[in-house]
């Protein structure tokens, strides 16, 4: 008898255990910046394998390759800056929103402006200063193109005076803004931290300080939507575990910028995942909304511009491009 109970007691334990055993594979793509920091602790803290979820980590150098990646089924998920080809997808319905990653925020440091050494010695020392001068953008349609419209409009600068070159790739953008084939470019400041240090150019501003709005987003395939609904909820808790604890490690309740006490531990993580030691990784700290909230109108502002640049075709509407199950709109927004 006591065996029997015995061997009772150990099947429905490996009943139990079964599930934890048998992880679903998910595929994530990033790029290598602080914005992505939420689903780095998600992973590091266990939050992902807590719901049965085995993440594994795709990085791509320009944001809108991952967007046609999540729609091939190359990757299943997205946590990346919006880009007009992420919304062309949305509207041709083969890419759903599933929840907002960061946001250019004032205080916070996601998109730097750099200007090269050339062009801030011939007199580029200012936003204002824009107009007749060449900026290097990863692609057309991308978060650092609209960046720069926003800035422009700010300041009353007429478009048709700034030349916009697509370049595909942070590197790329870097090298030339470097070089001073270009005179500027907006573009992730994790990455060009070292350049900044090194006098390679010059730090001109973060555009969360000057023109707020939603620059990331997290996104899958509709097929993946239609399909694995239950992955994707789990992975929105999971994730929005990591985006709370991000948010507490570093923006206190009035959202201005401070350290929590949780921020070593965090800027550990984040130096582990980006390649960049901790003490620089203090100059670009980015916002992450804490519940992964999205800024509604301003994804429709952007998608409003990208047909105004004739990037987007129709008159798409951001609120058919979302699952409404799992997007939690930013309050009056």
């Amino acid at each position: 008898m006591k065996n029997a109970i015995a061997a009772l007691v150990a099947l429905s334990i490996a009943i139990v255990a079964a599930p934890a055993s048998h992880a679903e594979d998910i595929k994530i793509g990033l790029l290598k910046s602080a914005g992505s920091t939420a689903v780095y602790l998600a992973k590091e803290k266990g939050y992902f394998a807590a719901e049965g979820l085995n993440a594994d980590f795709e990085f791509f150098d320009a944001a809108q390759p991952i967007a046609v990646a999540a729609v091939a089924n190359a990757i299943d998920i997205g946590s990346v800056g919006t880009s007009a080809g992420m919304f062309s997808l949305g509207a041709q319905g083969v890419l759903k929103i599933i929840g907002g990653q960061s946001r250019e925020f004032r205080g916070f440091q996601t998109l730097a402006v750099l200007v090269s050494n050339k062009a801030y010695e011939g007199g580029l020392r200012s936003f204002a200063d824009f107009g007749g001068h060449s900026v290097a953008v990863a692609q057309v349609g991308s978060g650092s193109h609209y960046s720069v419209t926003l800035i422009a409009a700010k300041y009353g600068i007429d478009l048709n005076t700034i030349q916009v070159q697509p370049l595909q790739s942070i590197g790329n953008q870097l090298s030339a803004v470097t070089g001073g084939t270009v005179d500027l470019t907006v573009i992730a400041g994790t990455p060009v931290l070292p350049a900044i240090e090194k006098g390679d150019v010059r730090l001109l501003g973060w555009v969360g300080d000057q023109v707020p709005w939603q620059i990331g987003a997290v996104f899958v395939s509709t097929k993946t939507d239609n399909e694995r609904h239950g992955m994707i909820e789990r992975f929105l808790r999971a994730f929005r575990k990591g985006a709370q604890e991000y948010h507490d490690a570093f923006a206190g309740p009035d959202e201005k910028r401070r350290d929590g006490p949780t921020e070593p531990e965090v800027m550990a993580v984040m130096a582990k995942y980006t390649g960049q030691p901790i003490e620089r990784l203090k100059q670009a700290i980015a916002y992450i909304d804490p519940q992964g909230r999205i800024d509604m109108a301003d994804m429709q502002r952007q998608i409003d511009w990208f047909v105004s640049q004739n990037l987007l075709k129709g008159q798409p509407k951001f609120t058919d491009m979302i699952d409404k199950k799992t997007v939690i709109p930013l309050p009056g927004k």
